[in-house]
């Protein structure tokens, strides 16, 4: 017997090797057990449950937004429509390295710098998973082609065709229709689960004007599809859809070439031009100058462009025939007048003298007219509007006091917002007694009823309640509500009667008769519209102070900055017998109400009142 085999021990050996087997089986076999486990808990226990997960990796729910509803003028001009452009979108759920994919793309399309920006904020919004973030809006056709070749490496980034919003007229209805853009964190947050529901797979929403009072209407009905995919995120097939439901069109009052005309009689000068349809109250034309092009906004405005628009002194944001608030000046004179003879403090042959001023009791103050050397003895009620008499409607104002002339003037609308079909309308300002305690800790004073009478101090009046002030006495008193929207999806919106003027008929037929005499009388302050037109009008001119003048110094435009002068305004109606149209104007700081807003009401009428040979219209 060898050595070896004198020192191995083969016992030893057998129970150590027995017992590392026996420690290896038990481990297999707890190993076994524990998948079989794991196993029965992935196929028996949850099964459902990754069913359900494997389901939601394979299916998902794709939103179908609605088409928007169109746009029309009353002749059914299209003034909003949906044009058809590609949209580069990324769906962040699928991309492995979102900075590397965005920088890709860079090389492929043109991808500014707020592209970038607002593709990020609309990424940190709240949004359904898988929901496709838009990067780029309106792809060219060599966009398109750089794209589909790179497909293959493009893993979470998708194409498609969309409509976006258009406005072919650019910046003549923006002010009035307004303009869609991107929905902003503020109003994703101010959604309730249903408008969330509404607005999936929709980017924009109503931001002003008639985009933004009707976007309900216009939205229509998010439909969806329930699609099949594969490991990439690519649509295989469609399981079943529901088919959205487009939004409601709307036929504006509006007419596309009178809106043309009152902007063109603007020229490029800072103002508001509102025509109302006096039997409706359908609003024909509301232009504010300087304007802006609407399609700058819809798939979201460049810094520079934004720039651009906000900074300008001009203000072409800022819609004046709704939100600006001026001192109506004279305009309202034929309502203080009225006022005057519905309360019998006047009579149609009270007479005033005029030496150029008017002068309290116990006051050393001068209230000038704007005629220095005054109107003459014996101005009456037709007179004193025919020619702007300052002096008259001072003493007329004194005599009725603020309570009166606040009563009746309220019915008129002033002061108070004319509820038209648009957000964001300012009220303008008619005070009362109360408003000055309320506002100023302060009481009323005479001197205060001196100013109000001729629509100054602390009166303010915006361009759409003056048109509508203005209207209200072309027919007879009946106070229609401003609308700009005839109907919607065919259904016509009938007219809002607002208010009927407590006064008599005979007061205010001799309120017209003397608004004639403005337009046709010889020495009435807009008597040059009148040459050369085939039909009789009414109205009243204005001027209204922008800084005050001293009492004893004299206006002198050449002294003042341009944007310290008066303000021109006119309202009027046409034809006299048988009124169609009321317009009011103002221009900011063209000083003369008889000079420069008065012509451009006259253009306004011939636009609407003639055909294209120059005859009135049947």
């Amino acid at each position: 017997m060898s050595e070896a085999s004198h020192f191995k021990d083969h016992h030893r050996e057998a129970r150590l090797f027995f017992s590392r087997a026996l420690v290896a089986g038990g481990v297999i076999v707890l190993l076994t057990g524990i998948l079989v486990l794991r196993f029965f808990s992935l196929q028996v226990d949850h099964h459902e449950d990754y069913v359900t997960q494997s389901d939601r990796n394979r299916v998902h729910v794709l939103p179908i937004p609605p088409t928007r509803g169109l746009i029309y003028d009353r002749n059914g001009k299209l003034l909003a429509e949906n044009r058809a452009s590609y949209t580069l979108s990324i769906v962040h759920e699928r991309v492995s390295d979102l900075a590397e994919t965005l920088e890709f793309l860079a090389t492929l399309v043109d991808i500014s710098a707020n592209d970038i920006e607002k593709f990020n904020d609309q990424l940190r919004q709240r949004r359904r998973p898988f929901d496709a973030v838009p990067l780029r809006f309106g792809l060219t056709e060599v966009e398109l082609a750089r794209l589909a070749v790179n497909e293959f490496r493009l893993d979470g980034v998708e194409v498609h065709a969309q409509l976006v919003r258009h406005y072919p007229e650019g910046d003549l209805f923006a002010h009035s229709i307004g303009y869609v853009g991107r929905i902003n964190e503020q109003e994703l947050s101010e959604f309730d689960p249903d408008e969330y529901q509404r607005y999936s797979g929709t980017h924009s929403i109503g931001k002003i004007g008639l985009e933004r009072f009707y976007e309900p209407e216009l939205l229509g009905e998010v439909g969806y599809q329930n699609v099949e995919t594969n490991a990439r995120g690519r649509v295989l097939r469609v399981l079943d859809s529901g088919d959205p439901k487009p939004g409601s069109d709307l036929i504006l009052h509006a007419d596309i070439e009178l809106q043309k005309e009152a902007m063109a009689a603007l020229d490029g000068h800072r103002g508001a031009v509102v025509a109302i349809d006096v039997a409706t109250g359908g609003v024909l034309a509301a232009v504010s100058a300087p304007s802006f092009d609407a399609n700058l906004f819809v798939t979201g405005i460049s810094f520079k462009d934004y720039r651009q628009l906000n900074q300008s002194k001009d203000l072409p944001l800022f819609n004046r025939f709704l939100q600006g608030q001026y001192p109506p000046g004279s305009t309202i004179k034929p309502v203080v007048a009225m006022a005057g003879l519905h309360y019998k403090v006047i009579t149609s042959e009270t007479t005033v003298h005029d030496p150029g001023f008017y002068k309290l009791k116990d006051s050393s103050r001068l209230y000038r007219d704007w005629k220095r050397w005054g109107h003459g003895p014996n101005v009456d009620l037709k007179q004193a509007i025919a020619e702007s008499c300052d002096v008259y409607f001072y003493d007329l104002g004194f005599n009725l006091g603020i309570d009166k002339m606040h009563s009746f003037g309220d019915q008129f609308g002033l002061g108070e917002k004319t509820n038209i079909d648009l957000p964001s309308e300012r009220r303008g300002l008619w005070p009362s007694r109360d408003w000055k305690r309320g506002a100023r800790g302060e009481s009323w004073y005479p001197g205060d009823s001196l100013n109000v009478s001729i629509g100054q101090g602390d009166v303010l009046a915006t361009p759409l309640q003056l048109a509508s002030m203005v209207s209200t006495i072309a027919h007879h008193g009946v106070r229609l509500r401003p609308q700009i929207v005839a109907s919607i999806a065919g259904e016509p919106r009938p007219p809002i009667v607002d208010q009927n003027v407590d006064v008599e008929e005979s007061i205010m037929a001799l309120g017209i008769e003397a608004m004639a005499e403005v337009v046709h009388g010889k020495h009435g302050t807009a008597q040059r519209i009148a040459q050369g037109a085939k039909y009789k009008m009414a109205g009243k001119t204005g001027t209204a102070q922008v800084v005050a003048i001293a009492q004893n110094a004299e206006y002198d435009s050449d002294a003042l900055s341009e944007r310290n002068r008066d303000h021109a305004l006119f309202v009027g109606f046409a034809p006299l017998d048988n009124p169609k149209i009321a317009v009011a104007v103002l221009l900011e700081n063209a000083e003369s109400g008889s000079g420069a807003a008065a012509p451009i009401a006259r253009r306004v009428f011939d636009a609407w009142l003639l055909n294209e040979h120059g005859e009135l219209r049947e």
